[in-house]
């Protein structure tokens, strides 16, 4: 169980180790999110992070803002080549060609969307869904993150797996996985 704060609040255990990751538990991981803009922002996120710690997102965050627009999808939707090479040298950023590919992939499939982006992956919300007791028994997928990813793949997109769709859906509020002796857990 998590050791209380300095502030007398119980988290999570992976969010009391930087003042970084208490801001984003407290104020962000967790709480729904809408707009397909922001969920986009989100999506290329949990992306960029797979394989690095996301306190490594996190901190370049406002870069990764600069670098893509803000994360409007029509204008991601329109780099190109130039922009590419333009974000590979980009030191603010993870600079991951396969990743940022994915990111501009992502918003060409997110702009066919008729239903639009948020629409699409809150449809995936499930139904009910079992709170954690403890850190041990948050999973890395379930059968909603697995359909999801199975989902935006069909529909064009890169690099959303099972485990980046559950981090998604766990980051916006689309399932709450805050263990049941975090404060944020006081709202169930």
């Amino acid at each position: 169980m998590s050791a209380e704060q300095p502030d007398g609040r119980r988290r999570c255990d992976w969010a009391t180790s930087t003042a970084d990751y208490v801001a984003y538990h407290d104020d962000e991981w967790g709480t729904e999110l809408h707009g397909d803009n922001a969920l986009f922002e989100r999506l290329c996120l949990e992306a960029f992070q797979s394989g690095l710690s996301w306190i490594t997102i996190l901190r370049k965050r406002p870069a990764f803002r600069d670098a893509f627009a803000g994360f409007d999808i029509d204008a991601v939707a329109g780099f190109g080549d130039a922009d590419v090479q333009r974000l590979l040298a980009d030191t603010g950023i993870v600079r991951n060609g396969a990743k940022i590919r994915a990111a501009i992939t992502n918003a060409r499939a997110a702009q066919q969307l008729s239903e639009g982006l948020d629409a699409l992956l809150w449809s995936f919300r499930p139904e009910h869904h079992t709170a954690p007791r403890s850190i041990d028994q948050v999973p890395a997928t379930s059968k909603e993150s697995t359909a999801l990813a199975k989902e935006l793949k069909k529909r064009g997109f890169a690099f959303v797996g099972p485990t980046t769709s559950y981090a998604l859906m766990q980051a916006t509020g689309m399932i709450d996985d805050h263990v049941a002796y975090c404060w944020r857990a006081a709202d169930r």
